[in-house]
């Protein structure tokens, strides 16, 4: 059977259809990008740009940039600690340096003063009061979908140490509240779909504070944002909402 160019092109064509038709979806690994959204119907929060606003931010988080893109920037923002085994949770850095990590992500080392990772090109730091709902907001890069597991966690934990970061051991003993992963928006975009939830802000003494966005995607392998937050007592004048 002789082929003609065009008939050859017209098979070719057909073949790469096929083949993206049956290649999987690329999953990649989500971070926190919002530690203080603010949805515009608090009853029935919602994730995606036009359903609220972000008020503060994960640490030295560039801000303006598009929702869920910075797995293509380099470097990506997703850090994947290093365990010295799947058991030790607790071994790892807390937050990256862009040094060390089975997947080294942004640079999220603690500022000095802890104010400069928020300042310039990085978005604004949190402002909280014990009581308040706090709501933290990821992209769910491809992991909320049906052939998902439904029993992954996201874990706020929130400690404290004067001048440097707390420890991983001092952040897991500090678990604040998990939160459903796949609480996301509805949509058609897997990788990009806005997933968050809300808390409310313990009891704290004022000062500033580590909150860290933990997520195990499979056994051991754990995935963390790092945010700094002020808590202020009930009656300061914080910037949150009245």
């Amino acid at each position: 059977m002789h082929l003609t160019p065009l008939t050859l092109a017209a098979a070719l064509v057909s073949t790469l259809a096929l083949l993206s038709h049956l290649t999987p979806t690329v999953e990649a690994h989500s971070w926190a990008d919002c530690i203080d959204w603010r949805p515009k119907d608090p009853s029935e929060p919602a994730w995606g740009d036009s359903d609220g606003e972000c008020k503060g931010f994960a640490r030295r988080f560039p801000e303006g940039s598009e929702f869920g893109a910075l797995d293509h920037a380099n470097p990506s923002r997703h850090y994947q600690q290093k365990l010295k085994d799947k058991d030790d949770t607790d071994s790892a850095l807390p937050c990256s340096d862009h040094k060390h990590g089975v997947d080294v992500g942004a640079d999220e080392t603690r500022g000095d003063p802890v104010e400069s990772a928020y300042d310039g090109k990085y978005g604004p730091m949190t402002h909280t009061r014990v009581g308040d709902t706090l709501c933290v907001r990821w992209p769910a890069k491809n992991h909320a979908e049906k052939n998902e597991r439904n029993d992954m966690k996201v874990l706020i934990n929130l400690a404290q140490r004067e001048g440097k970061d707390p420890t991983q051991k001092e952040l897991t003993k500090n678990k604040v509240v998990e939160l459903p992963y796949k609480n996301c928006n509805k949509g058609k975009n897997a990788d990009r779909r806005p997933c968050g939830g809300c808390f409310k802000v313990p009891m704290r003494a004022s000062g500033t504070y580590l909150l860290q966005w933990r997520w195990m995607l499979n056994e051991g392998e754990w995935y963390t944002s790092c945010a700094d937050i002020q808590i202020g007592d009930s009656g300061s004048d914080s910037r949150r909402r009245k």
